[in-house]
């Protein structure tokens, strides 16, 4: 005799918003052990900007969450910015108990050292990176919802939005994690300039492009009748 067993329905999610979640728990995590390589932008004749490549994921991270509100809504984008801090949270608590582990006698010095120097941020530079994250991505959803207005706000308007909220909430963004992290460590107002500077022209060059690209995608993942996974 076999018994009968309720089984749970799952519920019903769009195909974009699916995707773009999985992608969004990868860049929380990559995001900091990106930060710890540099690149140069260079500013005509003004010289270059030094950036650390981190901003990359966080500048997709903008990207999704924006995507994730303009086609799903506010509240659907604020919880995929709250749920981010789940892996993160995982990621460093990996993290500290890999660095606890003894390493392998075989295991190359050098390559040792390269993994401490990676992953063993002081706990300032733990709890900054957290911090600056939260409030950042949703000062980035609510300033880009309430450029909307009451229309769909989309097309030039779409990536004008991206663009302005990326570059506050970016703008945010630095001076939360610099100050957290390194005040009274060393003079920190060239860099917080440096770095404000460099991420609010990044999200006027990248941002727009990436929005508009990302909503088309979700739009085809979801399909005409917005196909559910």
């Amino acid at each position: 005799m076999t018994e009968n067993v309720p089984t749970a329905r799952a519920l019903p999610m769009a195909k974009s918003l699916f995707v773009m979640t999985l992608l969004y728990g990868g860049m929380t995590v990559i995001a900091g052990v990106l930060a710890f390589k540099q690149f140069a932008i260079p500013i005509f004749d003004l010289g270059t900007l030094k950036v650390e490549s981190g901003i990359l994921a966080f500048l997709l991270l903008v990207v999704m969450s924006s995507t994730v509100s303009q086609l799903h809504g506010k509240a659907a984008a604020d919880r995929l910015v709250l749920w981010g801090f789940l892996p993160l949270a995982c990621s460093i608590a990996l993290i500290w108990i890999v660095l606890a582990l003894p390493s392998s006698p075989q295991m190359p010095a050098e390559n040792l050292d390269a993994f401490n120097t990676v992953h063993a941020q002081t706990p300032r530079i733990m709890a900054a990176g957290p911090v600056a994250y939260g409030v950042s991505l949703l000062l980035n959803v609510w300033i880009f919802n309430k450029l909307r207005g009451s229309g769909e706000g989309g097309g030039f308007w779409l990536m004008a939005r991206g663009a302005i909220a990326s570059a506050i909430s970016q703008a945010i963004d630095t001076v939360i994690f610099i100050t957290l992290a390194f005040y009274g460590e060393f003079p920190i107002g060239d860099l917080l300039v440096g770095q404000a500077i460099a991420k609010i022209v990044l999200s006027f060059v990248l941002v727009p492009f990436l929005i508009a690209g990302a909503v088309a995608l979700a739009k085809w993942l979801d399909g005409p009748e917005g196909e559910t996974a």
